[in-house]
């Protein structure tokens, strides 16, 4: 008795090229491309449709001899009147039949749905949208922690698994249902699924002013490859910079309040900082001073005494790591000031690679 042919045989004497065409039909995947668009704080564009109670990416199926990447670009077209050449994928998604709540006269198989990058648009790409009049309703930028609100959870998880991605700088990831085979640093930490705080307040380079309490001190702290220490809070994923709020055991130095803070949140110790100026809060009669400094020593994470939680502690690029944050316009102001420190440091610009956990040296 013939042993029945799988989808791996190839045609050849037992199985006429007719029926080895019928086999691999029967296991064809649907095939879609959606673009991932962000504004410069980073908010997520998402599509308020007419034939769905969820939120899409822009985006849709593939045509008939149509490849992906022509596929994302045409639906730019269609239904946000923009004209865009997608050049770089984020990720490539196998969305399981029993995923999709699909009718039976549907014959839906599954699908391989591919994520572009559409880059990070100003108010003036912004105000150029064009929405076609049917289909699409209106669009908005969402913070990325109200995508599981706005869309269907399987669409969620694969925008923001595309978004860290896009973050991390790894090149396409590979996605089934949404969730990543090979997760990085910012998917085991589950980054962006919670709301980032929202603090654009405006960057100093000089002193606080005279009488002003500063009720915050916090450093980038630079490793010899020009990366910085971010610590991801192991509860909600929200990052921040190491450092904290001046006590009176530190006498009014804020340099000392920097020290004790980095050494109980991430057990790190660091060179001579450089003053790099102060954030004003108009909400609030204070001033939030900032620093960069060279890493010089990293010991075994503990639990911060003042909280109890073990910070996941990460080395990103300082651009990487603003993308982490809601800084709102002033960020830009803040990133510069740390350029020139760090080459006051002598320590180079930092490549832009993936982010990694930062951990102990070997004893």
């Amino acid at each position: 008795m013939a042993t029945p042919p799988t989808s791996d045989d190839v045609p050849g004497s037992s199985m006429s090229d007719e029926e080895y065409g019928v086999l691999r039909a029967g296991a064809a995947l649907w095939v879609g491309a959606s673009v991932l668009i962000t504004d410069v704080r980073g908010r997520v564009l998402v599509q308020h449709v007419d034939y769905r109670d969820t939120c899409l990416l822009p985006g849709g199926a593939v045509d008939k001899g149509e490849s992906p990447s022509h596929a994302a670009s045409r639906e730019m077209k269609e239904e946000l009147g923009v004209a865009l050449t997608v050049e770089r994928g984020l990720a490539v998604d196998w969305v399981s039949a029993d995923s999709f709540d699909a009718p039976p006269v549907m014959r839906f198989n599954g699908e391989i749905l591919h994520v572009y990058d559409g880059g990070a648009w100003d108010a003036e790409r912004i105000a150029a949208i064009r929405l076609p009049g049917h289909e699409v309703e209106s669009v908005e930028f969402a913070e990325p922690s109200r995508l599981h609100d706005l869309m269907s959870p399987r669409d969620a998880r694969r925008t923001l698994s595309a978004l860290r991605a896009r973050i991390d700088g790894s090149g396409p990831v590979f996605l089934e249902n949404g969730l990543p085979l090979s997760p990085t640093a910012l998917d085991r930490a589950a980054v962006l699924r919670t709301a980032r705080p929202r603090h654009h307040f405006p960057f100093h380079t000089g002193p606080a002013p005279q009488g002003l309490r500063v009720c915050q001190a916090w450093g980038w702290l630079l490793a010899p490859d020009g990366r910085v220490l971010v610590l991801l809070d192991p509860d909600t994923g929200a990052a921040c910079l190491p450092g904290g709020t001046p006590e009176p055991r530190d006498g009014g130095d804020f340099v000392a309040t920097l020290r004790r803070e980095v050494q109980e949140e991430a057990s790190c110790a660091f060179g001579e900082p450089v003053f790099l100026g102060h954030l004003s809060d108009p909400d609030e009669p204070c001033a939030r001073v900032r620093y960069a400094a060279a890493l010089t020593g990293v010991g075994p994470a503990g639990a911060d005494p003042a909280t109890g939680r073990t910070w996941t502690r990460v080395l990103a690029t300082p651009e990487q790591a603003v993308e982490l944050f809601d800084w709102g316009p002033p960020a830009g102001a803040q990133l510069a000031a740390v350029h020139r420190a760090r080459e006051l440091l002598g320590i180079p610009r930092a490549a832009r690679r993936p982010v990694t956990e930062l951990a102990a040296p070997a004893a």
